[in-house]
């Protein structure tokens, strides 16, 4: 079965209603009725279906719920049917509502005349022709037939019916990232928390987990409905009731975005582009209404080419709260309950720029030119640019991004780190690798080891650098770390116990922590604690806590000292043994401790006495 979502649209008394009853036999809005059955929830408020297609139709109201209720459902409409009164013809707010269509991006749409039988042959030629003339003049809508029906012939009524399913059942574009817009939200006894929406993007299972970011929590699926049927997965744009487990109803507000943890970053600004719609002006700086999903939310609009009014172009728009778009997302905006424009969201990430740069972004990400967008990125982030979220970032999963990134010259792509970095960053890397080995002769270094190092280099980056430096002769690879290769080193390991060693005894009763003796001898982590293991083995260090190791004979030494005070001081405690060794808390406990291990040694409380 395919499904397609189609939004009815057209002026107030054009026949809407009753043409939606005469196709699917639905009256209206049953969540009463729905509430008293049980889970079942007429999702699409009525559809219509044949053996191979499910036609849902979402309503989209007169004007003042059009914008308060109707945007969302807009926004995941497949095509849509516009009643026009055969008669009337069409009305300011039929093209307005054609118009916001058109803004949402939406392209297939079907014209009712509505009371054919009223109308004469000629008024209905005459329509044909007006409709025909307007849609030539919006450049997102594709008219794909004009049907003239009347409710009293049912004949007309089935072939608008048939027009509707033979529309094309196109599948969206899918970046795996799933979203969903709560449009209502009830509790049900027996069954508990069901909000229903239209999943954007994506697809949620049964048993999955969903997260509101706007409140910050996360939920189980319990159990998913498409159409009135029980699903154990539902999929981009389909109507979909979500019960959830463990929730509470009010937690649910209409507009709360649920999506996947990790994903999506939440801001107070975006980048977009945006026209006005109706002969309507836009003001920089003005005050307006934003209709995304949803959600319906205060906006400031600011334009980039710093004109007072115009008619389109690259803006900048500051919301009232936080909110989580992505790219490509439409909206609405409107001024005192009239439409006056809308757009897209094109870079819905808050990212400090000149302004010359940020238009030339906004026009790559306008025209959908990713390796441009890449480009000026990487360059801005010269230390590395993720492309972890570039599902929402430009709509692309992270396969499409890699590939895209993988054709580009001038950038070093980590794939498993999901990492962009421009080749001029490996110049600055090498220099500093070189001066480690020149300060160090002896260093003993892993890719791992210094990206531990240079928080911002991931490991292939570092690894390629590396490689690039034994190429050159360089560097020695042994033994699975980097060493100078003007310096022979018969044995490895133990050399790096030799070093190892050397520091901790002249640290003598306070050595550092493993990780900052590692840094300071520039060896690598794990060769390191292999080197301190053996040297544990060999008793020739002792461990005394996790991070706390010392030579054997620093701590015979420190142990005959701590039994001298307690011969002369009846007993040991921290104030007493810091009146001797002026040492911090962590050394003071961890040797006290190890008093523990001798049999004539007694603790009382928080004393050591000698038995």
């Amino acid at each position: 079965m395919e499904y397609i979502i189609v939004g009815t649209a057209g002026h107030v008394d054009h026949g809407k209603t009753a043409l939606i009853t005469a196709l699917t036999g639905f009256e209206g809005d049953s969540l009463e009725e729905e509430k008293r059955r049980g889970i079942t929830i007429n999702l699409s408020f009525s559809s219509m279906h044949n053996d191979t297609t499910n036609v849902a139709f979402i309503d989209v109201p007169g004007h003042e719920k059009l914008l308060k209720n109707m945007i969302a459902g807009a926004f995941g409409f497949d095509a849509g049917l516009v009643v026009i009164d055969a008669n009337e013809g069409m009305m300011p707010q039929t093209k307005e509502h054609l118009e916001i269509l058109n803004l949402l991006g939406l392209k297939h749409i079907v014209v009712a005349l509505s009371k054919k039988d009223l109308a004469s042959g000629e008024t209905l030629a005459l329509r044909r022709k007006e409709i025909e003339s307007y849609f030539e003049t919006l450049k997102h809508l594709q008219l794909k037939a004009i049907v003239p029906v009347s409710i009293y012939e049912p004949s007309s009524i089935e072939t608008l019916k048939n027009t509707l399913f033979a529309l094309p059942c196109e599948p969206k574009k899918s970046n795996g990232l799933f979203r969903y817009y709560v449009d209502r939200s009830f509790s049900i006894a027996g069954a508990g928390t069901v909000v229903t929406g239209t999943v954007l993007d994506g697809t949620i299972k049964v048993g999955e987990k969903l997260y509101a970011p706007e409140i910050d929590k996360e939920f189980t699926v319990r159990n998913l409905q498409v159409h009135e049927q029980d699903v154990a997965e539902a999929f981009s744009s389909q109507r979909t009731a979500i019960n959830i487990q463990s929730a509470q109803k009010a937690s649910f507000e209409k507009g709360l975005l649920f999506c996947k943890k990790g994903f999506i970053r939440g801001f107070d600004v975006a980048d977009v582009w945006v026209e006005s719609i109706g002969g309507h002006t836009l003001k920089h700086n003005a005050k307006l209404n934003l209709f995304v999903g949803t959600k319906q939310v205060e906006a400031r609009l600011l334009s980039y080419e710093n004109e007072e009014s115009f008619t389109q172009g690259y803006a900048k728009l500051h919301f009232n709260k936080t909110l989580f778009l992505v790219y490509g997302e439409p909206f609405i905006l409107a001024i005192g309950g009239r439409t006056v424009g809308g757009g897209r969201v094109l870079n819905p990430i808050n990212d400090p720029m000149k302004k010359k740069v940020k238009l030339e972004l906004l026009h790559a990400l306008h025209v959908k030119d990713y390796r441009s967008a890449f480009s000026l990125l990487v360059e801005m982030h010269k230390h590395g640019f993720g492309l972890i979220s570039s599902n929402q970032r430009f709509g692309l999963n992270h396969d499409e991004a890699i590939e895209i990134a993988d054709a580009m010259e001038g950038i070093f792509v980590d794939q498993k780190g999901l990492v962009l970095y421009p080749d001029s960053i490996r110049s600055e890397l090498e220099g500093i690798i070189k001066t480690i080995y020149a300060k160090n002769a002896y260093a003993l270094l892993s890719a791992s080891s210094i990206s531990l190092k240079l928080k911002w280099a991931s490991t292939a980056l570092v690894e390629s650098v590396l490689q690039q430096l034994c190429d050159e002769g360089v560097l020695d690879f042994i033994g699975g770390v980097y060493k100078n290769a003007q310096i022979d080193i018969d044995n490895i390991e133990a050399l790096i116990e030799e070093k190892l060693y050397a520091i901790l005894e002249k640290s003598a009763f306070t050595p550092d922590a493993p990780y900052n003796i590692y840094d300071a001898l520039d060896i690598d982590r794990k060769m390191g604690d292999d080197a301190l293991k053996s040297l544990t083995r060999a008793k020739k260090v002792v461990r005394l806590e996790h991070n706390l190791f010392v030579t054997a004979a620093a701590l015979s030494t420190m142990v005959k000292n701590m039994r001298d005070i307690m011969r002369n001081e009846k007993g040991i405690d921290i104030k007493s043994f810091k009146e001797h060794f002026e040492m911090s808390r962590k050394y003071l406990i961890a040797y006290l401790d190890y008093l523990d291990n001798f049999d004539d040694v007694k603790k009382e409380d928080t004393r050591r006495i000698l038995i």
